[in-house]
């Protein structure tokens, strides 16, 4: 029997690479983990290049672990992997800004 809305929560699943911005709604029972937001979206035969055993996931910014129970409204993002140390990122740009100044 399915449940009514009201007994169900509000989730997205979000992906974003700098080509595009994949966000999923979907409707999951209450209990529900981040794991089974992701395993429900499809979100991984849209985008195969996830790969749950590099990508960390988290809601809203914040890291969590598959097994984190879902609250109403939830975001569960999966995070690509940095390419470059965002320190070594802003050494970078403080050695071009200070040649800038010269």
């Amino acid at each position: 029997m399915p449940q009514s809305s009201k007994h169900l929560l509000a989730i997205e699943v979000a992906y974003t690479t700098p080509d595009r911005e994949i966000i999923i709604a979907l409707q999951l029972p209450h209990g529900a983990t981040a794991s089974d937001a992701i395993d429900r979206s499809g979100i991984l035969q849209q985008a195969p290049e996830i790969d749950l055993a590099k990508n960390k996931i988290g809601i809203y910014g914040k890291l969590c672990a598959p097994n984190h129970v879902l609250q109403q409204h939830d975001r569960v993002e999966i995070y690509r992997p940095l390419v470059i140390d965002p320190k070594e990122i802003r050494r970078l740009r403080a050695g071009k800004n200070s040649l800038k100044a010269n």
